[in-house]
């Protein structure tokens, strides 16, 4: 029973990761943006996170500076895609190597570095319960924010006056600008908080999920929580759901590790993967249903003269 509860605490803890990413990137394609460069932000954000806990100590500092890393590249690729009309495909792909490229640079005198003795989280009084103690209530606090993060989100996005605003002009952008809304802000500012997200996230990994920094660590996470938002069609609930589940397949090759089972170690670290990529195909089999759920100006750029 131990297990499964430790199991299902590692689960929580690796979604995060995925969810913050993955909320990041729903609010850029919200208002119509696709931001491919995930993953290049997240390295960034690691090894940014990961020096600044190195030299001050403060998980904190490090937090801000992975969303700082995150906020400034997403603003670079911004004003790339926004104003100077680059394709955003490209564009994010271009800021993707790029993240790859320039964290393993900056990154190698950290590689043998070591974070100081890191923080025992616990909810007094409800981490001794049996089994959902250890499996709920033993969680960094960032486990907690991801879910009021969905939560607001979804506030945000139904209810208040901005968040309509955000979805009107990933849904019609020249109707936004006739309107009076400044469409090309709107969409920069949706695209830097994004790109905090996807840093906060990055950071998460360097300086609490393992905490090391080695080049190329993100794995492909920034990738996986790009699949999510099409996963969860643009719905924050179904986003963070998502990445439990995709945080479960990722810590189930641990597990059955752990109990010895005769498969192959690649195979169950391509697993996170395969899921991906099944769910995908199962999802793309009805586009219908992707098309009516997802942004209608997705991707497309907007000419405000155009209108």
């Amino acid at each position: 029973m131990e297990a499964y509860a430790l199991l299902l605490a590692a689960t929580l803890n690796a979604g995060t990761v995925l969810a913050l990413a993955a909320l990041g990137l729903l609010i850029n394609e919200k208002a119509g943006i696709v931001n491919l460069g995930a993953e290049g932000m997240m390295l960034c954000a690691a090894i940014a996170g990961f020096a600044a806990v190195a030299h001050t100590g403060q998980d904190s500092l490090g937090f801000l500076a992975g969303m700082t890393a995150g906020g400034v590249l997403a603003a670079l690729f911004g004003v790339l895609v926004i104003w100077l009309n680059t394709n955003q495909y490209a564009t994010g792909l271009a800021l993707s190597l790029f993240g790859a490229g320039f964290s393993a640079f900056v990154g190698v005198p950290y590689v043998q570095a070591k974070l100081p003795e890191r923080m025992v989280y616990e909810v007094p009084g409800l981490a001794d319960l049996p089994f959902i103690g250890p499996a709920l209530f033993r969680q960094h606090p960032m486990v907690f924010l991801a879910v009021g993060l969905t939560l607001g989100l979804v506030w945000f996005l139904q209810r208040s006056r901005a968040g309509l605003i955000l979805r009107s002009v990933g849904e019609s952008p020249e109707s936004a600008h006739a309107l009076g809304y400044p469409v090309r802000q709107i969409r920069l500012a949706a695209v830097v908080v994004g790109g905090a997200l996807c840093g906060l996230a990055g950071a998460y990994i360097s300086v609490i999920y393992t905490p090391l920094w080695v080049e190329g660590m993100i794995a492909g996470k920034g990738w996986i929580a790009l699949a999510l938002t099409t996963f969860a069609t643009w719905r924050p609930v179904r986003v963070l759901l998502g990445a439990y589940l995709f945080g479960g397949v990722t810590m189930l090759q641990f597990h059955l590790q752990a109990l010895g089972m005769d498969v192959p170690s690649q195979f169950l670290s391509m697993l996170p993967y395969l899921a991906t990529i099944v769910v995908l195909a199962l999802i793309s089999r009805n586009p219908q249903w992707i098309r009516v759920n997802m942004p209608a100006a997705i991707g497309k750029p907007f000419f405000p003269g155009s209108s």
